[in-house]
């Protein structure tokens, strides 16, 4: 059966699956359910998306920089904010050795001393720090921009969206797949696993047993500063990743960069957690930020291995992983999306992306291929 010939159900409506729905929908019949009300929901609609080609491992790294054209064609990128990772008094060692570390990836990275940081973000003090290491080429995302522009071109593509559908059973058929959701049962002859931190449970509901995909609580909040210089300021982020802060829209977002562990959920910022994040960046800088404003927390759904699973299960013919994209999912979708409809194809993946399909493909997880 060609391609033009297939039809594809692609179960969630962040970044992962609109980016891919936009791309299968130039040759196939493509149908995009979401369980919400609205796409982007969850991970996609709770980020503070940054583009950086130092973050993550080699995998994520190569894929980013894969993605980054056309992030950059797409005018995806809002600001060169830049990256900056600070040590305390006594971590002058592990920041010299981080230093060195990106450097490898990105010779444009430089090792900051704790005046050059003082200077750079003026709520660090020289006595608090012992310096940093920034990366220059650090960029904002539009989200929102991007997630708008991939439904929108799926849409013009002859995709269709249905919010609000959950996807309760998959069926496997002589021909392909029937999806019973509870509003409605559609066939398919490839089934997309989008889903996010739900990925385990569709699996699941297709008779699979899960590949062990953790999401993970992050919590954040906005809160004010007095500098007029804060719009400027880069992401600074803690050497030991136990908070962040980065201005947004004239405020800060502060962060604990916590990863706890969570079922799939709405998820809640947790009182505690803010509270910590505040006494650490308090701690570590001159602001004060009493009780911050609006918090929410958002999940990042890891792989075992921290690197995003792309391809078709062994275990069910067209039954098809797109997860795991962690909190790298804006900086490498689009890559992802193309890397998805190559592997459809049954494709070979280019040589000059550096990723292969056997670094992405289920099987990695898989004991058992019945």
């Amino acid at each position: 059966m060609g391609e033009n010939s297939k039809t594809i159900i692609i179960i969630g409506g962040g970044i992962a699956g609109l980016s891919a729905a936009a791309v299968l929908a130039q040759s196939s019949s493509v149908l995009l359910l979401e369980r919400e009300k609205q796409l982007g929901y969850h991970a996609s609609g709770r980020s503070a998306a940054l583009f950086s080609e130092t973050y993550g491992n080699r995998v994520v790294r190569g894929l980013s920089v894969a993605s980054r054209p056309a992030l950059e064609n797409g005018g995806f990128f809002e600001h060169r904010r830049g990256a900056l990772h600070i040590g305390g008094v006594a971590d002058a060692a592990a920041i010299d050795e981080l230093a060195q570390e990106l450097q490898a990836l990105l010779p444009s990275v430089r090792r900051l001393s704790a005046s050059e940081v003082s200077a750079m973000v003026s709520v660090i003090p020289p006595d608090k720090t012992c310096g940093g290491v920034y990366e220059a080429d650090a960029m904002d995302i539009d989200t929102n921009k991007m997630l708008s522009d991939r439904a929108t071109q799926f849409k013009a593509a002859g995709g269709t969206v249905r919010l609000g559908e959950e996807v309760m059973e998959i069926r496997k058929t002589e021909n392909g797949f029937q999806v019973v959701t509870n509003t409605g049962t559609y066939e398919a002859d490839i089934v997309i696993n989008a889903s996010g931190a739900w990925a385990d449970v569709i699996a699941e509901r297709a008779g699979l047993s899960g590949l062990g995909m953790q999401p993970k609580r992050r919590t954040a909040f906005m809160f004010d500063a007095e500098d007029e210089a804060l719009r400027e300021w880069p992401l600074v982020v803690d050497l030991h990743e136990q908070f962040y802060f980065k201005p947004d829209a004239g405020r800060l977002i502060g962060s604990l960069a916590d990863e706890t562990d969570t079922p799939p959920c709405d998820a809640y910022p947790e009182d505690l957690d803010v509270a910590i994040a505040v006494d650490r960046i308090e701690q570590a800088t001159t602001l004060h930020i009493g009780r911050p404003a609006t918090p929410w927390a958002g999940l990042r759904t890891f792989s075992p291995d921290r690197t995003p699973v792309v391809g078709f299960d062994p275990r069910l013919s067209g039954f098809f992983w797109l997860v795991g994209q962690g909190g790298y999912g804006f900086q490498v979708s689009l890559a992802l999306a193309d890397m998805t409809a190559k592997l459809i194809r049954h494709e070979p993946l280019p040589d000059e992306l550096g990723v292969s399909a056997e670094a992405l493909a289920p099987e990695r997880f898989l004991t058992t291929k019945n």
